[in-house]
């Protein structure tokens, strides 16, 4: 399995290590609106696939490793020789004109920066302070492996609804969305409530919905929360996993959290490691914690 590469809020390499049995395997070609580190993706590693994020300074950073893997591995080895806490606030300050350099500076910054935040302010400025990690280049660096298992796949800066809408019979899509729920009860939902609102949880919801009338499998994340719940009581099987939140940035306030897997047909997982939810109530299994 390759591990993802990037850090990012939201990510799942937490979920594909305990419960990647509910990905595999993908038959038909794969789907991913939301690409962020790409965790699902690199674990099954489809034949097909059509990835997607609306950052394009994302998408850009996947292009580039997969057309100069050895090159981007040697920049970011200079980056490792050249860092500093004046030398990243000064390579943030940077705007290069290079797609290759601007993704290079996009994931130096993105592993030195506080807990792997992505944000700009809003004249599009990455604007995250230096975070206490120092490594560049990680043991488990291996671009070349990377710009393999995204060799012929597509790579697109679109919206949710124009990949979900590619899916026919016997696709498969995954589904990661921003947080959001109907009524907004912490600090890091509300946040991304300004990128992704409510409207787009009903809208993500009815295009998710007609692709699986369309014959495609779909599993979802989203919040443990019932108005999410109750967003997919419709005919959706709904899972609930438990996982180490990392958003606080004092490790002693840290707890374990759950989120929702949802899918429109039953995972082949042990349903011992899962509270398993059924309209509004809850049947047999446990959360693992």
């Amino acid at each position: 399995m390759i591990l993802p590469f990037l850090k990012w809020p939201g990510g799942k390499r937490w979920l594909v290590q305990d419960f990647g049995a509910a990905f595999v395997p993908v038959r038909g070609t794969y789907y991913e609106p939301f690409l962020g580190a790409g965790a699902v993706f690199f674990l099954t590693q489809p034949e097909r696939a059509h990835l997607s994020d609306s950052n394009e300074a994302l998408i850009n950073v996947y292009k580039q490793i997969r057309c100069r893997p050895r090159q981007f591995e040697a920049k970011l080895k200079a980056y490792q020789e050249l860092h500093s806490t004046s030398f990243y606030y000064e390579e943030r300050e940077r705007i290069y004109s290079s797609n290759f350099e601007r993704a290079v500076q996009f994931v130096y910054l993105n592993r030195t920066c506080f807990n792997g935040i992505y944000r700009v302010n809003l004249n599009g400025v990455f604007n995250v302070p230096i975070g206490s990690k120092t490594a560049v280049i990680l043991p488990t660096d291996d671009f070349c492996e990377i710009a393999r298992a995204l060799s012929g796949k597509t790579l697109s800066v679109c919206g949710y609804n124009e990949t979900i809408s590619r899916a026919g019979k016997n696709d498969f899509i995954y589904a990661d969305p921003p947080y959001t729920v109907k009524h907004n009860l912490n600090g890091f939902v509300k946040y991304n409530e300004k990128l992704f609102q409510w409207r787009d949880q009903e809208l993500l919801r009815d295009c998710l919905s007609a692709a699986s009338r369309r014959g495609a499998r779909v599993v979802v994340s989203n919040a443990d929360h019932e108005s999410i719940s109750a967003l997919y009581a419709d005919g959706w099987h709904q899972y609930i996993v438990s996982r180490p939140s990392v958003i606080s940035a004092d490790s002693s306030h840290r707890r374990s959290t759950t989120e929702l897997l949802i899918s429109n047909f039953p995972l082949q997982i042990d349903l011992d490691m899962f509270e398993v939810k059924v309209g509004q109530s809850t049947r047999s299994g446990a959360v693992r914690h």
